[in-house]
């Protein structure tokens, strides 16, 4: 205290390190400063080195600056972009102090001190390999720390456990020499033995420190014990950032008093005169602004979730409009609610009620209320006949618990409120006020299943009085001091700013039918999502009846992309596929049920993304004055499943041009038994239906078995010879090698003996241990090339024939008859990220009661066991862990274990179950 600007004396006990394992240094470049700056900049580099807190500097590593400029316009600050570093450096783990622990417990306060350290992190002092790390380069050279800088990933993990122990007191601080250097006692130190009680009995967030008081005696004992810690810790206090003495103080943007808190944010006038944001960016800085002060805005999730559901392209959208339309659109169509709740929230944060302190004496009573896509809950006291709010909490609802009925939605709201104000709340009487008796019977029920067994076995640890608020005592809940809205007229707003979350509508559609010998389009499409990296794939495949033939069909694959997002964009290609051809009849038919439904206008598109797409998509659906959509089951959608599975592997997508390759989609249309010709007059109603049943097309011409093989066999040729190794091999088989290399020579000798050609040019490989068998010719396999890979896997996996068996299976089924360089790998990544295998299972083998529909009526009537394997191997030598569940209660027992066999199983379930 009392030095002035000058740099406050060096903490004692605390040193910044930095640890970024064996990185090499990264020397980044300078960065332009504007010239009008360079004169400011260099003026502030003359400070600190006269300050002495940087030195020039010869150091391998380098971090650019970056130039802010303060609100006046004129003046500059100085900051240093350690991204770089912070990517590099190790996380120290310490726990941060919660705002909210450090507004607890001040119901008592009558006075209140504020301090803020000075100088902040400037009083750290660095180890010699912290001070290289940190260096950073100007256009006036490059320097280096001397003290712990700010923008440090660890440096508010630092300077909070140096105050911590200042005030708590749980080390020595040694006494050391000048020659001696920094010493840190979290390394060094020794456990301080005079077991005095804590300074102020809380912790300080960072460098700002609360110290209240119940008397001014009180206020001075514990400032002065505090000014002695700091005196002993070297820790010096800001005069000017500091309140001493008061009924009132401001204290990490809350206005603390005897009489409760007020919210103060720093620019409150600007918080509520701002326009509503035209970018994400800033709408979510606004959010986050709110946020923070969520304590003190009654329902704040119900207003602010259409808020939070903005994305970019939400924005981008408006945009859009706004310069085809002018401003007049700004206030129409969906932007109405956002607008709306964004005005109410401003509103609210402008009236923000004052908060009580939690009163231990008093009796705590909870309000709960329930919308359709939120939950909020009021925690309240009881002053002078009135009740006063103490905090509100509120939280969106997840999509499964948007079809809840208003008393779960009001169970999920006192939940929440118990978890927030648990350490507040913990042992003491609670008073609910709800608008449903039905809690009240949650509360009394016994043999609940199910959620409601789960959230009545949460609620009994707890002591609470449920009470239904009548016509009249609903006046209660609209005169708690004037805070807290009437429940009648939240309803009423919430009309206004109904967010896209809603209950799922079913609408039922018949199928198209289509006329004998019409003329018209089918366009069919899918989309594929690779479930273990981010790479999708989509198709489009475009019909001509009444032939049944392939007019276009095209694959693509793309990168960061959601399977539906990936579905429209295959509805997109479809498109793209048609702009050439007439505008008749067509019937777009897809296995994504979301796309169809949305694109019918059965239900709303809620993700940002994907309502781009469906307006592009809507777009262009207008050039075709007669189209349908038909959402059918994705084996019936063969063909583009099989397109989308190829790209999907091959990492890139493929255009359908030549007629074999057409052909082979072409035997697996299944779209026809969909797509029936209508018929004439009555007809008997058939319910078993075969493939050839009312199919009625022109069949196509039927090849000869002798020209299918020649074709084949000159396909498989022809991509044998676009494979180097292969055509090398085949080269020095034939015994013409004056077109090889030495290396080639060498490598073609080693495999020779495993490959033969026979006389349509086609490579075998069959191995040198089965050459003297008898039936050579059955031993040996064709060489697969690599562009036939994905075609061989889905046959013998995906395909009907394929059955979707097992790693092991196909690949059996393929070596058998074939060979391929790295075949089981390329198997078993196939299988793995098969789409249907993964998300996919057969209806269980059980004959007999199913174990779902059996209910424990009491502890350990029914136990579910699972593992988990494959996890680290412990000391002990265990890799699997044991889970026993107990259905009745949900309560569960884990066991380590190093074996999953029967015995030990047993032996374990023996000891811990019984």
């Amino acid at each position: 205290m009392g030095k002035g600007n000058a740099l406050p004396p060096a903490a004692r006990g605390a040193i910044c390190d930095i640890d970024v394992g064996g990185a090499a240094p990264i020397a980044q470049r300078v960065r332009p400063v504007a010239p009008k700056y360079r004169e400011k900049l260099s003026d502030l580099i003359r400070g600190l080195l006269a300050a002495k807190i940087v030195p020039p500097s010869t150091s391998p590593w380098a971090s650019p600056i970056v130039v802010i400029i303060k609100k006046n316009g004129v003046d500059i600050r100085l900051c240093i972009d350690y991204r770089r570093v912070n990517q590099l450096t190790r996380l120290m783990v310490y726990p941060m102090p919660l705002i909210s622990d450090l507004l607890e417990d001040l119901d008592k306060a009558l006075w209140y001190c504020s301090l803020d350290m000075a100088s902040g992190f400037w009083v750290v002092e660095m180890t010699e390999r912290a001070k290289l790390i940190l260096a950073f380069v100007t256009p006036f050279g490059l320097f280096e720390w001397l003290r712990m800088p700010f923008g440090l990933k660890n440096a508010p993990q630092i300077y909070q456990r140096l105050v911590d122990h200042a005030l708590y007191g749980y080390l020595k601080i040694g006494q050391r020499s000048a020659s001696d250097g920094p010493i840190d006692v979290f390394k060094d130190g020794e456990p301080e033995t005079d077991r005095r009680p804590s300074l102020l009995g809380r912790r300080s967030y960072i460098d700002d420190i609360l110290i209240p008081a119940t008397s001014w005696g009180s206020l001075y004992t514990k400032v002065e014990r505090l000014l002695e810690a700091c005196d002993k810790w070297n820790l010096s206090i800001s005069l000017t950032k500091r309140f001493w003495g008061c009924r009132k103080v401001d204290y990490l943007g809350n206005r603390v008093s005897m009489d409760g808190l007020e919210a103060q944010p720093k620019n409150l006038e600007s918080l509520v005169n701002i326009p509503f944001p035209s970018t994400l960016r800033a709408m979510q800085s606004f959010l986050g602004s709110l946020n923070y002060y969520r304590r003190f805005i009654e329902d704040f999730a119900v207003y602010a979730a259409v808020l939070y559901e903005l994305r970019e392209s939400d924005f981008f959208e408006i945009g859009q409009s706004q310069l085809a339309a002018g401003d007049e659109c700004s206030n129409e169509g969906r932007w109405t609610e956002a607008k709306v709740a964004f005005t109410m929230l401003k509103a609210k944060i402008g009236t923000a009620p004052m908060l009580k302190h939690f009163d231990p004496d008093r009796s705590p009573v909870i309000v709960v209320y329930a919308s359709k896509w939120a939950v909020s809950a009021a925690l309240i006291q009881e002053y002078d006949g009135d009740y006063h709010p103490v905090t509100f909490t509120s939280r969106t609802l997840k999509p499964n618990e948007l079809n809840y009925g208003t008393v779960e939605k009001e169970v999920l709201a006192l939940l929440r409120v118990l978890d927030v104000c648990y350490t507040t709340l913990a042992s003491r009487e609670i008073t609910v006020l709800t608008r449903h008796s039905t809690l009240a019977w949650l509360m009394q029920s016994r043999g609940l299943n199910g959620r409601l067994g789960r959230w009545a076995a949460l609620l009994s640890n707890w002591t609470m009085e449920v009470q239904k608020c009548e016509r009249g005592e609903e006046e209660i809940l609209g005169m708690l001091a004037a805070s807290i809205t009437p429940r009648g007229e939240v309803e009423e707003m919430l009309i206004a700013i109904s967010p896209r979350k809603d209950c799922r509508l079913k609408i039922s559609m018949p199928p198209p039918t289509v006329e004998t010998d019409e003329e018209l389009l089918v366009a069919s499409f899918d989309g594929s999502a690779r479930i273990k990296k981010k790479g999708v794939s989509f198709n489009a495949v475009i019909w001509k009846l009444p032939e049944w033939t392939i007019v276009a069909a095209e694959s693509r694959y793309v990168h960061d992309l959601t399977v539906n997002e990936a579905e429209y964009n295959g509805l997109l290609l479809c498109f793209d596929l048609l702009a050439d051809l007439d505008r008749g009849r067509i019937i777009f038919c897809g296995d994504s049920n979301l796309v169809i439904r949305q694109m019918r206008g059965e239900i709303d598109c809620k993700a940002p993304g994907q309502r781009l797409l469906k307006h592009k998509a809507l777009e262009k659906s207008r050039s075709w004055p007669s189209h349908e959509f038909l959402h059918m089951k994705r084996e019936w959608n063969q063909i583009a499943d099989r397109l989308a599975s190829t790209a999907l592997q091959n990492e890139k997508g493929r255009t359908v041009v030549a007629e074999e390759d057409r052909q082979d989609l072409m035997t697996l249309n299944r779209l026809d038994e969909l797509l029936k010709p209508k018929q004439n007059g009555q007809l008997a109603r058939i319910t078993a239906i075969t493939r050839s049943a009312g199919r009625i097309r022109h069949e196509p011409e039927v090849i000869q078995e002798e020209i299918v093989q020649r074709t084949r066999i000159q396909r498989i040729v022809q991509a044998q010879d676009e494979e180097r190794w292969i055509v090398n091999l085949k080269t020095y088989l034939s015994g013409d090698v004056s077109n090889l290399d030495a290396v080639e020579v060498k490598m073609c000798a080693k495999l020779a003996p495993e490959y033969e050609i026979d006389e349509n040019n086609l490579l075998f490989f069959c191995p040198m241990a089965k050459r003297e068998s008898e039936d050579r010719d059955g031993l040996m396999r064709l060489v697969i090339p690599e562009t036939f890979q994905q075609d061989f896997l889905h046959h013998y996996h995906t395909s009907l024939e394929g059955g979707h068996q097992g790693i092991g299976r196909t690949y059996q089924r393929i070596r058998s008859r074939f060979h391929c360089r790295g075949l089981y790998r390329s198997v078993q990544r196939y299988v793995g990220e098969c789409t249907d295998c993964e998300t996919g299972k057969g209806n269980p083998m059980i004959h007999g009661k199913s174990p779902g529909n059996l209910h424990a009526t009491y502890p350990f009537q029914l136990i579910a066991m699972d593992h988990i394997p494959s996890l680290p191997k412990s000391i002990t030598g265990n890799t699997e862990l044991l889970i026993w569940v107990g259905l009745f209660s949900g309560y569960v027992i884990a066991k380590a274990s190093s074996s999953r066999r029967a015995q030990p199983i047993a032996e374990n379930y023996e000891e811990y179950m019984f």
